[in-house]
């Protein structure tokens, strides 16, 4: 009897032991099968067959327009009935040399070439027989190599227009001041000035919602090893600065070729305000001022990181968030979005773009799988 009874304590015991606790709230959340987030986040395709899509802009009748790259078009993204789902793609303009940029604004869309800016008039009204383009410039140089530009306009009403350097590793600035710069233009084109200098390639930039700064990223260059240079995100104060390309990258890491040369120059170059992982390639960059996400993430950067071609492993391919003190110090740089890339043989896309919508979400634009994704969050 008392065998008995001990025997049954130690089954109950054991049986407390082993039973399934009930389930807790899970780090992350995963969305589409692949693509991780922190739990609350959600991740859905909001458009498909998106030819190699780029730069996205939204006019206020919501009307997505999006540029690319190797596909030479131009494409406007229609959801009529509002459920976060595109109903209809048009085509708005085709053979173009690498249109990556497009800006809206007073009812006409920007289209940016390697060498040319147009203006697509009243064109929300227009998506099936777009009118003929107005040429606003052609006199940005024809190079490729870094040739494809992000536009936007910016707080003081003119266009921003980068110029990449036409190389890896150059200083062809000296030839023509106006590469590996960012510049300005009134929207007719006229009154082209340089704002930044030493930008080897930016494919992204926005201003802070407070200070109205322009923050850019830029690409670091390429042949120094798996870990350096690292890329950057950058802050102008000041116009005319000089952000180091081809001199110097990163914080301290003077170029093997041209590093003695930049050391004899009486420039004081400014450094990134983060230093981003070396060759993640990133692009499209935000602050975030919506209402949808956790309150810690207002006023916080959000960079899509386009991933790296020449790494021995592969490293970016996903959104990157880096966090500010109350002084605008940054405190941390940390994956927001992963797995676009599954191994290193299994890619299923890269990040370009991102675009912040009314409710608070987020669309990011993928070249390589041509889709629009909607990042929501509910907690």
């Amino acid at each position: 009897m008392r065998l008995s009874l001990i025997l049954t304590v130690l089954l109950l015991l054991t049986a407390c032991k082993t039973e399934p606790s009930e389930p807790q709230p899970s780090g992350t959340a995963v969305s589409l099968g692949y693509l991780e987030t922190p739990a609350g986040f959600k991740v859905e395709v909001f458009a498909e067959n998106v030819p190699n899509a780029r730069q996205m802009a939204m006019s206020p009748n919501g009307v997505l327009y999006v540029g690319s790259r190797r596909d030479g078009r131009v494409h406007a993204v229609v959801d009529a009935d509002n459920d976060y789902k595109a109903d209809t793609v048009y085509t708005i303009a085709s053979d173009l040399r690498l249109p990556n940029g497009v800006a809206y604004r007073d009812g006409s869309l920007f289209v940016a070439e390697v060498g040319k800016i147009w203006r697509y008039d009243d064109i929300d009204n227009h998506l099936n027989s777009p009118p003929s383009p107005v040429l606003i410039t052609e006199d940005y140089p024809t190079e490729g190599h870094h040739g494809w530009k992000y536009i936007a306009f910016g707080p003081d009403g003119k266009l921003y227009v980068p110029v990449g350097a036409p190389c890896n590793i150059c200083n062809e600035a000296e030839n023509n001041p106006v590469f590996a710069s960012i510049t300005r233009i009134n929207p007719d084109g006229t009154n082209r000035e340089i704002v930044a200098h030493g930008v080897r390639n930016t494919v992204g930039f926005t201003w802070h919602p407070e200070t109205g700064n322009l923050w850019f990223t830029d690409n670091g260059r390429d042949w120094l090893g798996d870990d350096m240079p690292p890329c950057e995100l950058n802050e102008l104060t000041e116009k005319g600065q000089h952000f180091g390309y081809p001199f110097l990258h990163g914080n301290d890491i003077w170029d093997p070729d041209f590093g003695d040369e930049g050391k004899q120059k009486n420039i004081d170059f400014k450094t990134p305000v983060q230093e981003l992982g070396p060759h993640v390639a990133p692009l499209g960059v935000i602050f975030y001022t919506g209402n949808m996400f956790p309150d810690n993430f207002k006023n916080q950067a959000l960079i899509a990181e386009h991933g790296s071609w020449n790494r021995s492993e592969k490293v970016g391919y996903r959104i990157t968030m880096v966090t500010f003190d109350d002084e605008g110090h940054p405190t941390s740089y940390e994956p927001l979005v992963t797995g676009w890339l599954q191994g290193e043989e299994d890619m299923r896309g890269r990040p370009v773009s991102i675009l912040q919508l009314q409710d608070g979400s987020l669309l990011i634009s993928d070249d390589y799988g041509s889709k629009i994704y909607r990042l929501s969050y509910k907690e």
